[in-house]
Formats: structure tokens, C-alpha cells, sequence
């Protein structure tokens, strides 16, 4: 227990705390003697403190103020402090050396522990670019961005800076070739950037359509044979010689290639054999691409090859093959996943989400291509081999859709049974065609869709509009949302007038489906007829827009702003029209009568004159033609017009009193005479021709002067009475009418009254019987001299003159050119 002391023996161990070093009084650093001799001069030294403080770890340390110099001063131990300077030599670095301290300072300097007073760090040092292998390496790295940017500029269609870059690369390539051999480093040649380089400058050659620099390019890469697996290149050797047609060496490029590919490599062997039998089928040697095909479908099947084998079967005649070829065809393995797998269930959230995510993804993107693709062969297979594998075409498509029902392509076979319709389309067997589709009126909505629309159009066609309008109503209950259905329910409406109605009907087509051509196009007919012009110069414009070279919205457009009288517009459309269809007469002739409305003759004699030359037989063109020489004196010229207008309207008077008339202006009144005669024989009483051959005679003396002379007195006697006949015809007609309302109404009121006089009623129907008769005896002559005032009412020697147009006729010639068929090409695809 002696060595046993309890803590209240001791001192106490937290006494002194509360203590500190007078050094650190600020205040009494006015009176405190050294500090003020240190201020005062600069050999001032505190001096050291000796007091400890008990209980601190302090208590051996030597303090000193912040003030003053801070130079070493000796430790109350005795011993020198770290860093400290004995005799002349500062002690060395220790291990705890605080970073940016140092206990032998030079006057003057300043606290700067992070070194930060030495200014900025020096740049590193950037390598020499001087040395062999650096400029190598820039060289490459120059080489490898020209290909890449070659690749890049080909990709967005660049074609020709594609090919610069390309030879651009080629000549750095070779330059870095150079410096290595320079270098003494020729054992080191990158053959694959040498191999990258040829191969993309021939690619971009063959890419310009620069075959033959192309080849040579492929030459130097196959002969070459530091280059590994090069022999493949000669596939694409063989590519450039088929699109040169030099199908000989093609062949033997592919053959070669083939031999130099290993078995491993299935597929490659595959593509180059359907490569060889393609050749063989341009040369015409369709036994030996048989034989490729089939080496195909007995190791790889697939779709392209197999409509390949079955053209090649096609070709040659061979009707058994064909079969077995389809049968083949239509078991070819797509690959492809069920249509199921993307039907959402209703329960699982998650799958919801992730099948609506993949749902029009990339990958099934290309399953709907593949299948359409698959789908596009068989319907082409089997509408080609349908009419030759059986006696008959309806035959053949019944196998053919007999093979397609047992397949995986089920769907396929009610659109065969359409083609089928539409095959009897083609040989005008419309009877047949329409038993056909009639049969799918108790199949599902889809198909029944379909075949009621071609049979809505077939009877438009055929003029009987209620079978249209009942099978139109039938496609539109089958599937609303069938655009062809609705249009040809609106073209129903539209030939019972009812315009408004019809429009409805185009409108909803155009919002099922935007792109549909033909609502658009009936729509601004539809406009037209409604008088609505700037709704139909809007429908016809959107149509232009996606329609930039189809003839007949053209001639709409044109049509129109001649309606809105704005001709400038409707000449500027029909001159675009002209670049479609420079030899349409139609054109050419409104254009020049644009032309003479707007007083510029030469234009449009220009125009007209093209006209007749497409087409002769125009009578109005040929009537301005002739008219136009006349007014120039050319009446030389105009004959000939006039002659093919005789030829083409026989009956018609008046052409030849024009060509009469044109000799008779050209002083040929020999030729004028005998023309006049001619006239006369064949039109007797003609009015006109006899004056002109009592004139004619009477000035060159001729002793025929006086008997035409007395047959113009009595035809135009004849005329009289005939004139006078028909006037009182009708006088006597409307007398008649105006007695008998009148004799009608007063035998209606005595029958009222119950007073009346059998003698008055029987002179009332007397006089009404009597007045009544006069009309019918009267009727022969009204009907015959309306025709010969008709036929000898001429002006040879004015202006043509020109009826009046109806509005039909006119609505009807305007869109003549347009031919207003509507619902064209209802049939689907």
C-alpha cells in the first residue's frame, strides 16, 4: 500500500488552465521594455520565457510574439531547436519538417506555405513532332479521318466528295509508305490501312459509275497477296460486269469467288449461286439458273429464290414443276414471330408497357416488310402461273387457292379469289367478274369490304347507279373506314345532282384516309358544279402538290381561273400543261383561243395552227384557221381549210360557199362559178348561191344570168310563203290556246251555276275544234321551213359565226379534257 497514492495527495491536474503568458497580453505591450526595443530596432530579442505551466504539453516550448523577427532562440532544455543554426550550419531536414516553415529565415521574407508567390507552373513539355515515328503516326491518324469522312459523305449522298476523300486518302497513304521507308521502318507497312484505303477508293469509283477505274482498283487489291481472304473482292469485280451487261465474265468472276469461299461460310455461297442463276436468267439460259435455284431450295429456301425458280419454270413451259416450285414457295420458313405476341393482356401492367414499347420497333418494322415482301411474291406467283398450269385461268386460281388455304398464308387466299374478279375484268367477262365478288358478301367485314367496292364501281361503270349506290352502302356497313367505299357512295349522290351531299361523302374519305387522290379530286369537281370556285382552286392545288405532273389537275386549274376570269393564271397553267403533254390539241387550242381573247393573234394562230396538226379534224380550230386568213387576206390559204371542212361536215352549206367565196375574193372567178354550180346542185334552193351565180354571170355575160335569175325569184318566193305560213301557224296556234282556256273556264262555271245552253256549248266546241286543227295541219310546214331557214341562213364573207353554248354543253366541254370519270381506279391494289 505504500506505493498505493490517492489522486487528493497529489495536486491538482487541471490547475494552471485558467493562467496564461503575460507575452500574450496585447494590452501591456505599451510598457513592456523588449518589445518596444524589438519594435524600435531590428536586433530586438524576446527573451526567452522560462515559466511552466504544470499539466500541459506546452510547457518545454519556446513561445515568442507575432511580432518582431522570428529567429531561432534556444530551447529551456538546453538542447538546439529542430532546424536550428550551429555554427554556421543549419542542421539537416527531419522527417516532421512542417510543410513551408523554416527555422532560418531571410529578412524580409513572407508567410507562404503553398508556394504560391512562384507564379504559375511551367507548361508541360509538348513532344517533338520532329522524330520518324511521330510523324507517322499524324500521318495515319490523317488517313483513317479521310476514310471516315468519305464513308460519312457517301452516306448523306455526297457522291462526289465521297470520291475526293477518298483519293485524297489514297494520296497520304502512299505518302506515309514513303516516310516509313525513309525512316528504315518498311518492315512495318500498316497493310490493313493499305487495305481500307484501295478498298474505299474503289467502292466510291464504282459508286460515280467509274467501272473501269473501279476494277483496276479491285485488280491491285486481289493480285496482291500480302492481302488475306482479297478473292471475295472478286464478287464485287463480278457486280461491276453485270450492270455492264458483260455477262460472260460476270459469271466467271462469281465462280471464282465462290471457289475461293470455304463451305463454313453457307450463307456468302448462297447469296454469290442466286447471283449466278439471276445472270443466267438475263442470257436467256434458264436450264442452267434451274439448276442454281434448286441447289438453293434444297439448302437454304428462301423467298426471293423460289419466285426466281418459278419464272424460270414460267419460261420454259414446264406445268408440274410450276406447281411443285409454289408449293415450295408458300413453305418457305419467314422467321418472323406471330402477330399474337404483340396483343397486350389486360392484367399486366408491365407487359402492357413493354409490348407498346417493341410494338413499332426496328425489329418489327422489318417483320411487316419481310412478310409483305413474302405476301407480294405469292399473289405475283400465282396470278402468272394461274392461266398455264390448268386449261383454264379459273381453274388455275382455284389450285392456287386451294395451295395457299392448306399454307401459313390463309389470308392471302381471298385476295386471290379479288384477283380472280379482276382478271375477268381485264378479258371484259363482266358478268363473270361480278358472280365472283358477289360471293363474298357472307364473308368477314374486311373481304366483303372490298369486294362490294369493285362491284359498287363496276356497276357505276355500267351506268346502273342504283346497284352502285346499294353495293356502296354495303361496303360502307362493312368497314366505315373504308375511303373507296365512300367515294363511290359520294359518286352515286353526285349523278342525282345532289352536289352537297356528295361533298360530305368525299370529305369523310379525306379524313380517313389524307392521302387519298381521288375524294380530293371529286371534291373540287363537286366545288365546281356548286359554283364554290375558290373551295375547288384550293382542292385542286393541295391535289397538285402531291400530284406535281398529272395532266388532268392541270387543266382544272387552268379551267378555273378562266371561271374566276383571271386569264394570265390559266395561261400559265396550261403552259406547264403543254411540258406534260406536248401534243394534247385540246391543249393547244384553248390555249390559242386564251390567247385571242386577250388580243394577241399570232400567239394564237400559233397555237391553233400546232392544234391542227396533232389534229385535223377539230372544226371549230379549222373555222378560226380559215377565218384568221380571210382577215389577213390569205384567202388562198383559207381554202384549204374550209375543203377538209367540207369533207368533214358534208351537209353543211355554208363550208362550201366559204371556199367559193375565198375564190371569189381572190380574183379566181372561173373557179368561183364552177364551185357556185356545184353548190347549187346540191343545194337547190339555197338562197345565198343563187344571188352569188346571178351576180357571178351577170358580170362576165354569161347567158346563164337569166335562168338562175328566175330560180332565185321563185325560191325566195317559196320562202315567203313558207315564212308566211309559219307565222300564221302560230298565230293561229296561240288564238287557239288563249279560246280554248277561255271557253274551258266558262263551261266550268255554268256547270257551277247548273245553268246551261246546248247550243252555246255546241258552238263552244265548234270553234274550239276548228281552232285546234289548225296547228296539226300547219305542223309539216313549221318543221320544214324551220330547216331551211336553218340550212340557208349563211354569212360567207363575215366572220364565223357561233351558236350559243348550253350550260350542259359547256360544263361539258370544259371538262371534256379531264374526261369527269369519277372514282377512278377504285380497285384495290
Amino acid at each position: 500500500m505504500e506505493h498505493v497514492h490517492l489522486a487528493a495527495e497529489e495536486d491538482d491536474l487541471y490547475s494552471g488552465y485558467n493562467d496564461y503568458n503575460p507575452t500574450f497580453d496585447s494590452e501591456e505591450l505599451d510598457n513592456d521594455a523588449g518589445f518596444q526595443q524589438a519594435v524600435r530596432t531590428s536586433h530586438g530579442r524576446r527573451p526567452p520565457m522560462t515559466a511552466k505551466f504544470p499539466g500541459t504539453a506546452i510547457g518545454g516550448r519556446a513561445l515568442g510574439t507575432s511580432f518582431g523577427s522570428r529567429m531561432p532562440m534556444a530551447s529551456s532544455m538546453g538542447r538546439p531547436m529542430t532546424g536550428a543554426v550551429q555554427d554556421g550550419a543549419a542542421r539537416p531536414m527531419t522527417a516532421v519538417r512542417a510543410a513551408g516553415y523554416s527555422s532560418a529565415m531571410t529578412r524580409g521574407s513572407t508567410f507562404d506555405p503553398l508556394g504560391q508567390s512562384k507564379g504559375p507552373a511551367p507548361p508541360l513539355e509538348g513532344k517533338s513532332e520532329d522524330t520518324p515515328d511521330e510523324k507517322v503516326k499524324i500521318l495515319e491518324k490523317k488517313v483513317n479521318d479521310l476514310i471516315e469522312e468519305s464513308c460519312l459523305a457517301h452516306g448523306h449522298g455526297d457522291l462526289q466528295l465521297s470520291l475526293d476523300r477518298a483519293k485524297e486518302a489514297g494520296r497520304k497513304e502512299r505518302a506515309l509508305v514513303r516516310q516509313r521507308e525513309q525512316s528504315g521502318n518498311a518492315d512495318h507497312i500498316n497493310l490493313d490501312l493499305t487495305y481500307s484505303v484501295l478498298f474505299n477508293l474503289a467502292t466510291q469509283y464504282a459508286n460515280n459509275d467509274m467501272y473501269a477505274e473501279a476494277l483496276n482498283t479491285y485488280q491491285v487489291i486481289v493480285k496482291n497477296k500480302m492481302f488475306s481472304n482479297a478473292g471475295r473482292l472478286k464478287v464485287n469485280m463480278a457486280n461491276i460486269h453485270f450492270k455492264q451487261k458483260n455477262y460472260p465474265k460476270a459469271i466467271k468472276l462469281y465462280r471464282m469467288a465462290l471457289d475461293q469461299i470455304s463451305n463454313s461460310h453457307k450463307e456468302m455461297r448462297i447469296k454469290i449461286m442466286q447471283n449466278i442463276g439471276v445472270v443466267f436468267i438475263r442470257m436467256g439460259q434458264y436450264s442452267d439458273a434451274i439448276t442454281s435455284f434448286e441447289h438453293i431450295m434444297s439448302e437454304c429456301p428462301n423467298i426471293k429464290t423460289g419466285f426466281n425458280l418459278i419464272l424460270c419454270y414460267y419460261a420454259i413451259g414446264d406445268r408440274e414443276r410450276m406447281k411443285k416450285a409454289f408449293q415450295k414457295l408458300i413453305c418457305v420458313p419467314l422467321g418472323i414471330d406471330e402477330e399474337d405476341k404483340y396483343i397486350p393482356p389486360n392484367d399486366d401492367t408491365h407487359a402492357n408497357l413493354v409490348i407498346e414499347a417493341i410494338k413499332n420497333d426496328k425489329l418489327h418494322q422489318m417483320e411487316r416488310e419481310r412478310k409483305a415482301l413474302a405476301e407480294k411474291f405469292i399473289m405475283t406467283s400465282a396470278k402468272l402461273i394461274a392461266p398455264a398450269i390448268e386449261a383454264t385461268f379459273a381453274a388455275g386460281f382455284d389450285w392456287c387457292v386451294d395451295m395457299v388455304k392448306s399454307s401459313q398464308y390463309v389470308e392471302l387466299a381471298n385476295d386471290l379469289e379479288i384477283n380472280k374478279a379482276i382478271t375477268y375484268l381485264r378479258q371484259r367477262d363482266f358478268n363473270q367478274a361480278v358472280e365472283t365478288l358477289k360471293t363474298f358478301e357472307k364473308k368477314d367485314s374486311r373481304v366483303k369490304s372490298a369486294a362490294a367496292t369493285n362491284l359498287s364501281f363496276l356497276y357505276f361503270l355500267e351506268k346502273d347507279y342504283d346497284q352502285a349506290d346499294r353495293y356502296a352502302d354495303l361496303a360502307m356497313t362493312a368497314d366505315r373506314y373504308n375511303p373507296a367505299a365512300l367515294i363511290n357512295k359520294g359518286n352515286t349522290v353526285f349523278v342525282k345532282k345532289d352536289y352537297e351531299k356528295a361533298a360530305e361523302f368525299y370529305k369523310e374519305a379525306l379524313r380517313n384516309d389524307s392521302s387519298c387522290t381521288e375524294a380530293l379530286y371529286n371534291l373540287g369537281l363537286t366545288y365546281k358544279r356548286l359554283g364554290r370556285l375558290e373551295e375547288s382552286l384550293d382542292c385542286f392545288l393541295k391535289l397538285h402538290a402531291i400530284l406535281r405532273n398529272s395532266s388532268q389537275v392541270m387543266w382544272q386549274l387552268a379551267n378555273l381561273f378562266e371561271m374566276l376570269e383571271d386569264p394570265h393564271q390559266a395561261i400559265e397553267w396550261l403552259m406547264q400543261l403543254i411540258t406534260v403533254t406536248p401534243t394534247d390539241p385540246q391543249v393547244l387550242a384553248k390555249l390559242g383561243e386564251l390567247y385571242d381573247s386577250e388580243g394577241d393573234k399570232s400567239q394564237a394562230f400559233q397555237y391553233y395552227q400546232e392544234s391542227f396538226r396533232y389534229f385535223p379534224s377539230n372544226i371549230d380550230v379549222i373555222e378560226w384557221l380559215g377565218a384568221y386568213y380571210i382577215d389577213t387576206q390569205f384567202c388562198e390559204k383559207a381554202i384549204q381549210y374550209f375543203e377538209r371542212a367540207t369533207l368533214i361536215q358534208p351537209t353543211q352549206v355554208k363550208w362550201q360557199l366559204m371556199v367559193a367565196s375565198c375564190y371569189r375574193r381572190s380574183g379566181n372567178y372561173q373557179k368561183a362559178l364552177e364551185t357556185y354550180k356545184d353548190i347549187h346542185r346540191k343545194f337547190p334552193e339555197n338562197v345565198e348561191c343563187l344571188r352569188f351565180l346571178v351576180r357571178l354571170c351577170t358580170d362576165m355575160g354569161m347567158k346563164e344570168v337569166q335562168d338562175y335569175a328566175t330560180k332565185l325569184k321563185k325560191v325566195e318566193k317559196m320562202k315567203e310563203i313558207r315564212e308566211q305560213r309559219v307565222k300564221s301557224a302560230r298565230e293561229g296556234s296561240a288564238r287557239g290556246t288563249r279560246r280554248e282556256g277561255s271557253a274551258s273556264s266558262e263551261v266550268d262555271i255554268k256547270a257551277d251555276s247548273g245553268h246551261s245552253s246546248h247550243g252555246t256549248s255546241a258552238k263552244g266546241e265548234r270553234l274550239s275544234a276548228k281552232m285546234r286543227a289548225l296547228p296539226g295541219s300547219n305542223e309539216p310546214y313549221e318543221a320544214s321551213s324551220q330547216r331551211d331557214i336553218d340550212a340557208s341562213y349563211v354569212d360567207p364573207l363575215g366572220a364565223p359565226m357561233e351558236r350559243p353554248k348550253t350550260a350542259a354543253k359547256k360544263r361539258n366541254e370544259e371538262d371534256e379534257f379531264a374526261d369527269e370519270e369519277l372514282g377512278d381506279d377504285l380497285l384495290p391494289e
